[in-house]
């Protein structure tokens, strides 16, 4: 897959929510349509785009300027913004994207603890708008692999969906999903026995906790791996871990992507994503 159908784009689209269907009780997947979206590259399966709410009493989001190719400095802007201005921001996987419609499909999770991305897609009208930023899609599959190994939690759903879609014909993959109860599952099924799909219940564990236990617990086949794990930052963490160190799973054969932090917003993560880069460099140059 060519990178530059991947590479991140600094330039804001403008979508426009054309309909919202529940899935389940739990995951709405909102349509967005505009003339901006008929340039989004339908690329990797697992592509995302940040999506920028309005903030209350406002029709539309204000955004900070981009500049060019330069992320950092594009995120101290919008950092920098006063929090009565500064729209919210949070991360989505793009579930399908079908330029030639301008039109774009994002699946939401309803949080009990509902966030700003939540809330407003609890209640999305045909008309509202917001703003996006990419897509980038991180899915990438070595060559000589034997088969596939996603993992994660609700969030992940969208991603580990278009994943399972367009795995090719020869493909193998065992899928782990972690969700509250069985309320939360979509149909994955139909791939015959090319995947293996095994959810899991969360019940009043801790998020992460039962995934763990599952892949631990698994007969996984031989072979050369290539994992995919997103979700929850511990959760990721953890089960990279176990690949890593008791599985002997080739480290650079995992794709790993903290989607969300237990008790921590995006912008808190952002703050301290900054603060280890700017330590870093202050460390290269001292050096």
């Amino acid at each position: 897959m060519s990178t530059e159908a991947i590479r991140p784009r600094l330039a804001y689209l403008t979508a426009h929510v054309r309909h919202v269907r529940a899935i389940t009780p739990r995951l709405v997947r909102v349509t967005f349509t505009g003339p901006d979206l008929a340039h989004v590259v339908d690329g990797a399966p697992d592509q995302y785009v940040k999506v920028f709410f309005p903030t209350p009493g406002t029709r539309a989001p204000q955004l900070p300027p981009t500049l060019a190719d330069d992320a950092m400095s594009w995120y101290r802007r919008y950092l920098a913004m006063p929090d009565g201005v500064r729209p919210a921001m949070r991360t989505y996987t793009v579930r399908h994207a079908r330029p030639w419609a301008a039109e774009l499909d994002i699946d939401f999770v309803l949080h009990d603890d509902a966030g700003p991305g939540s809330s407003w897609a609890a209640n999305a009208r045909p008309g509202d708008e917001v703003a996006l930023l990419g897509p980038h899609g991180l899915y990438d599959v070595p060559a000589g692999t034997s088969w596939q190994l996603l993992v994660g939690d609700e969030s992940a759903v969208p991603a580990i969906a278009a994943i399972c879609e367009r795995l090719p014909d020869q493909a193998r993959a065992i899928v782990f999903v972690e969700v509250a109860d069985a309320a939360d599952e979509i149909p994955l099924a139909g791939y015959g026995e090319r995947v293996d799909v095994r959810w899991v219940h969360r019940g009043d564990a801790p998020v992460g906790e039962a995934v763990l236990a599952a892949v631990r617990d698994a007969m996984l086949p031989a072979g050369a791996p290539y994992a995919w794990i997103s979700g929850e930052a511990s959760l990721v963490k953890h089960v990279r871990r176990h690949l890593v160190r008791e599985r002997g799973v080739n480290k650079r054969h995992i794709t790993f992507t903290g989607y969300w932090r237990q008790g921590r917003s995006e912008e808190d993560a952002g703050r301290e994503q900054l603060r280890a880069h700017d330590h870093a460099g202050a460390g290269e140059s001292a050096s």
